[in-house]
């Protein structure tokens, strides 16, 4: 019976990765890149100015 209770834990971890932790970190990395060049850009100017 480990057995069985071992892989419903791991079906479980994966689910939560997969679903829930996944997500959001690629959310959380994208729009931390974007606030990062948006502040760049705020402090040192857009790209290509004179």
């Amino acid at each position: 019976m480990t057995e069985e209770s071992n892989k419903s834990e791991e079906r479980n971890a994966f689910v939560a990765l997969a679903v829930f932790l996944a997500p959001i970190l690629a959310v959380a990395i994208v729009g931390g890149y974007g606030f990062i060049v948006w502040m760049s850009q705020l402090i040192l100017g857009p790209p290509g100015g004179h």
